[in-house]
């Protein structure tokens, strides 16, 4: 059999939401630190960007790797209708007990993208825009172990910079 030509699908979609960097690990004064101004009690909202990229063969059949009216459809599942005009700290039951990063945030809607997809293998890449400046890639997997945070690599010569920083 022939192989098949692979290509990549991206879809853009926005949306808007307000949480608080805050970690329950952290003392109020190490928070503070760590996020700045991004640990206002109140919060601060985002513009967000996200862009899915599907990638994989193109069926001969269809012409396509995946029909985008469902990739439409996945993402309004797993990005809009739970993240759009929402409090992530306070309406998303996942940021309860995770930072809402935008790192964290990426691997959510990966996480849920991957559930709800027919063919998950196809999900390539999530990136989010959550600013001019600051993009976050993620692509599934797990590199590093993950250990619990400890604050005492934070310094008073620690020059701090949030995911929020400008």
């Amino acid at each position: 059999m022939a192989s098949l030509p692979i290509v990549s699908i991206t879809r853009r979609e926005t949306f808007s939401s307000c949480h608080r960097l805050h970690s329950p690990f952290l003392s109020d004064e190490d928070n503070l630190k760590l996020y700045g101004k991004c640990n206002n009690p109140n919060g601060h909202g985002h513009n967000y960007v996200v862009l899915v990229t599907v990638k994989g063969p193109v069926d001969p059949h269809t012409g396509m790797v995946m029909n985008v009216h469902d990739l439409k459809q996945y993402m309004q599942h797993a990005i809009m209708d739970p993240l759009d005009h929402k409090n992530l700290d306070k309406d998303v039951p996942y940021f309860k007990t995770v930072v809402s990063t935008t790192e964290n945030l990426a691997i959510f809607i990966w996480d849920k993208l991957q559930k709800i997809m027919d063919k998950p293998q196809l999900l390539h890449e999530v990136k989010i825009l959550e600013t001019e400046k600051n993009h976050v890639v993620y692509r599934g997997g797990s590199t590093y172990r993950r250990k619990k945070f400890d604050s005492s690599c934070l310094h008073s010569n620690h020059h701090d910079v949030s995911s929020d920083s400008d």
